[in-house]
């Protein structure tokens, strides 16, 4: 059976699209839209991904008209969250430790709800070969 090889966009409605894209490059390093056909796009880095539907009444959206989140995986999760609130960026951190590693809440300039995860236990991401 012929199956996907992974996540190949997360596309959304944004007021000021080119705003929040270049929000997203400066602050967490996702690079946008590739200028061209012959520029290559944003790669993420090999690891685990969770693609999980929610019920309709999850409190995870934080907003009951929110209808998507995301989580970008990060190596470490306090240089991450430093760096962002040395930004003026609200970073909350989440107080337990969980078996698949640690997580912090953030919102863009949207209101768009983003998660980082700092991976652990079967999850944890192996750094590549140097």
């Amino acid at each position: 059976m012929e199956r996907v090889t992974g996540i190949g966009g997360v596309f959304f409605r944004a007021s000021d699209s080119g705003a929040l894209s270049r929000w997203y490059e400066h602050h967490l390093g996702v690079g946008g839209p590739p200028p061209t056909y012959e520029h290559r796009s944003w790669e993420q880095e090999a690891g685990p991904t969770v693609f999980a539907p929610f019920p309709g009444d999850s409190e995870h959206f934080q907003r009951p008209e929110q209808q998507w989140a995301i989580n970008f995986r990060v190596r470490d999760l306090d240089a991450m969250v430093a760096q962002l609130r040395d930004a003026g960026i609200a970073v909350e951190v989440h107080a337990e430790t969980y078996p698949n590693g640690r997580f912090a809440d953030l919102a863009d300039p949207e209101g768009n709800p983003v998660q980082l995860w700092e991976p652990a236990g079967a999850d944890a991401v192996q750094p590549p070969d140097e």
